[in-house]
């Protein structure tokens, strides 16, 4: 007898297999998706291994398959254990990323009246096992969560122990049904040959014009017409249906994402002579694969507007001619329509796309369209790394600095950069990273010869090579000091000017939303915050509501301090929506567009902002960081940086490096058609070594003096973090969770010797979120996950390694 080790859907297995008999009615192979025992109840789990011996002395048997054929490959399941192992996260959280959508399912249980069942016997019930009993007579066969939602959870469960001891009813489970399924749509065909129906049009074209009418439509078409497209009246269709000569059958459809989007094919650009040497170390690198060398990974550091794009898709093809197939991740949903159209245009019907806007019968057709092999290229944010890709030869990450390749909101809090390395390790594939302003590990990375750095030092548009746009730095204390109390500089709103008389377009960015940023009592000084969160509330004019950007918590402006009483409430700060308040009334011919979160809640809504820009039906459009990822939009000659100094003073580690990010991409976004662009960055420390050289469009001085910080204080690339983070409803159980924690991981280090420092216990910046107080350990040094090997984590924890951000 053969032995699987499965891992279990359940947060009990964390990062364990569980070994099982295999019964000799089962064929099983890694990567199959199983229903096994585990306690009491029955779950879905993944083959890792089999084995021929068992990790325990007694196994229970797999219960059965899902499916026929196996969901992961080999390659795919290895990769789920590295993350595991890495981020040290539960196994099944990480297979799960690369199971097919919608394949969760549970066993649900049902209960009805035992056969025999006599109303006399219910006399000895008690009122609740009565009461379930009735439920049962009026509606026969009923789930267990109904029940339990006519009674409560713990009282019907403990009546319904009760009467299954005592014979009166009877359990059974089923599978829940799937959240999604393929789509089949009802087609009309002949049941007939083409003679025979011919005859029959003619002979009903006199009485039943209708039905004649039907026949002869599907005597011109050689394939069943979807019954829609018939026209035919239900009666119409009975009735030749009942005289055998058309039948219905279901067709299976795709349900394409991309079926409302024409795409015109297009012949790729001659290269420049640094493009073409970039291209030539990757075609190489390629090649190498053919021949079992191990994969390659490249850094491509273009400036902004360099053509990193147009490498990426010679790239592509390049793989493509030697049988290979490639994924293109990009860091934002609003990227996706226009890395599309560029793809798409390139690689006509072989681009797929997968992203969370998506429906999920979307999601379900092109994931199994892609396992099929139908694409060349897969296009999507950090969750299309996980697309079931066969022949997957090349990985292409674009603005891979991006912090939203960090997935921080639930297990497992991956980088999709490095899963990305470690994938192409596993299947034999390229990597390319670009960007503009690469993060700084990843830069370190190249410079110590982990990763082959590529150079493209030009900015390419129509006009051939051009210079990067001229950057101009506004120190808004200078423009207090001459009496300008606008949110706008007096260069900025001459320039904003100057570009709308030409006809031509502006960005205005600002990384935050809404109106004012806070509100306050200026009698007594109270601010308005959020009940559940440790956060002042943001005013939002348009919905005339106050907002909690964390849990989404929202209330009505008081009239009056809900303390003092006082009338004199104060709307402090800035978001977007002022920004575009203020360009109305400075500039009230001009036509403005905003694009943050609060106007892309819907499909496609990124899309329709984009589509609206590009065909100028806006002259100025005001943003957060969603404008500054990418976007290729050439009437844009004017970017205004709002206020440099968001991100600037947040006590985080990457809070410079985020910061002089920011700056270079918003600013790269002028310029890049035929005309010259200008950029506009009004900043209250403009001698900040981020915000200089990001003004002078400098990645070598900034990564100089950031790589030298890093060092100092012993900070990623030069240690590892981990981060601990305790959540509680009650502060004081929270504080006292953390401290017990540390006290342990302290006592663990010691007897160890490890090499891990301990910081904390300590609140978090934003100490209460969603009505949960967060306390929290960092662990640095050169190998902290030593430190967790065996420390069993309890319930309220959160472990995040290599995080982003320690806010």
């Amino acid at each position: 007898m053969g032995y699987a080790e499965v891992a279990v859907n359940s947060p009990v297995a964390q990062r364990r297999t569980f070994s099982y008999s295999i019964p000799p009615s089962l064929s099983l192979s890694v990567g199959h998706a199983v229903w096994v025992p585990f306690g009491n109840r029955v779950l879905q789990g993944v083959v890792c291994r089999l084995t021929e011996h068992p990790e325990v002395a007694e196994t229970k048997e797999v219960i059965s398959t899902i499916g026929t054929h196996p969901l992961l490959t080999p390659t795919q399941v290895e990769l789920a254990r590295w993350i595991s192992g890495y981020y040290l996260a539960p196994l099944f959280d990480a297979l799960a990323l690369m199971l097919p959508p919608g394949f969760e399912r549970k066993l649900l249980a049902f209960y009805e009246l035992a056969p025999g069942f006599s109303p006399s016997s219910a006399a000895s019930l008690s009122p609740e096992q009565s009461r379930l009993v009735a439920v049962l007579e009026r509606d026969g066969r009923t789930a267990q969560a109904v029940l339990e939602k006519a009674l409560g959870k713990k009282k019907a469960r403990r009546a319904l122990e009760v009467l299954l001891e005592k014979g009166v009813v009877i359990r059974s489970e089923a599978l829940q049904k799937p959240r999604t399924r393929p789509k089949t749509v009802p087609h009309v065909g002949l049941a007939v040959g083409a003679a025979v129906a011919r005859a029959e049009a003619e002979r009903l074209a006199a009485r039943a014009p209708r039905q004649a009418a039907l026949l002869r439509l599907l005597l011109e078409r050689a394939q069943p017409v979807p019954a829609r497209e018939t026209a035919a009246t239900p009666a119409t269709v009975k009735a030749l249906r009942d005289r055998g000569l058309i039948s219905i059958v279901g067709v299976q459809v795709w349900r394409d994402p991309l079926l409302d989007r024409e795409f015109v094919p297009s012949a790729p650009p001659v290269l420049t002579a640094s493009q073409e040497a970039a291209l030539e170390e990757i075609r190489a690198g390629l090649k190498q694969l053919q021949k079992g060398s191990p994969p390659a990974v490249f850094l491509l550091h273009g400036v902004t507007g360099s053509g990193k794009t147009e490498i990426y898709m010679h790239a592509l093809a390049e793989a493509v001619v030697l049988g290979r197939r490639g994924i293109v991740l990009v860091p934002e949903i609003s990227l996706t329509p226009q890395t599309i159209g560029r793809f798409a245009s390139r690689f006509p019907g072989r681009v797929a796309v997968l992203h969370s806007r998506m429906s999920p019968g979307e999601q379900f057709d092109e994931w199994h369209r892609i396992r099929d092999g139908a694409f060349d290229v897969v296009i999507g944010p950090r969750s299309a790394l996980f697309a079931p890709q066969p022949d997957l030869g090349l990985i292409i990450i674009d603005e891979e600095h991006e912090w939203t390749y960090k997935q921080e909101e639930q297990s497992p809090r991956y980088h999709a950069r490095e899963v990305a390395l470690k994938l192409g390790e596993l299947a034999g594939a390229a990597v390319v990273l670009g960007s503009a302003t690469p993060d700084v590990e990843t830069y370190y990375g190249a410079q110590t010869g982990r990763l082959r750095l590529l150079e493209l030092p030009q900015r390419i548009t129509v006009r051939g090579e051009s210079p990067l746009p001229e950057v101009e730095l506004v120190d808004m204390r200078e423009e207090l000091k001459a009496g300008n109390r606008s949110i706008f500089s007096r260069s900025l709103s001459r320039a904003i000017g100057e570009t709308l008389d030409l006809r031509e377009q502006v960005i205005l960015f600002l990384n935050r939303r809404g109106s004012s940023t806070f509100v306050q009592c200026r009698n007594c000084g109270y601010a308005m915050r959020c009940p559940r969160c440790d956060l002042a509330l943001t005013y939002h004019s348009r919905a005339e509501m106050l907002s909690c950007h964390q849990c989404n918590y929202r209330k009505a402006v008081p009239d009056v301090c809900p303390v003092c009483w006082s009338r004199r409430i104060r709307y402090l700060g800035l978001g977007t929506e002022r920004v575009e308040d203020e360009v109305r009334r400075a500039f009230p011919l001009a036509r403005t567009l905003r694009w943050d979160r609060d106007v892309t809640g819907g499909k496609g809504s990124h899309e329709k902002i984009l589509d609206a820009f590009l065909a100028h039906k806006a002259d100025i459009l005001i943003g957060t960081q969603m404008i500054a990822k990418g976007l290729d939009l050439p009437l844009v000659t004017l970017v205004g940086i709002i206020s440099a100094d968001t991100m600037l003073h947040f006590p985080d580690i990457r809070a410079s490096e985020r910061t002089f990010q920011l700056l270079s991409q918003v600013a790269g976004r002028a310029g890049r058609g035929a005309l010259p662009g200008k950029v506009v960055v009004q900043t209250y420390t403009p001698d900040n070594y981020a915000i200089a050289a990001g003004a002078r469009h400098d990645y070598a001085s900034f990564y100089r003096r950031e790589i030298e910080l890093r060092q100092q204080h012993n900070q990623p690339p030069f240690g590892r973090l981990i981060s601990l983070v305790h959540m509680h409803a009650n502060a004081e159980a929270c504080r006292a969770g953390a401290e017990k924690m540390f006290q342990r991981l302290s006592e663990r280090r010691d007897q160890d010797r490890l090499n891990v420092e301990l910081v904390g216990p300590a609140p978090m910046f934003f100490a209460r979120i969603r009505g949960r107080y967060r306390w929290q350990i960092v662990l640095r040094g050169p190998d902290p996950a030593r430190l967790l090997e065996d420390v069993t984590i309890p319930q309220g924890w959160i472990v995040n390694v290599d995080p982003m951000t320690l806010l």
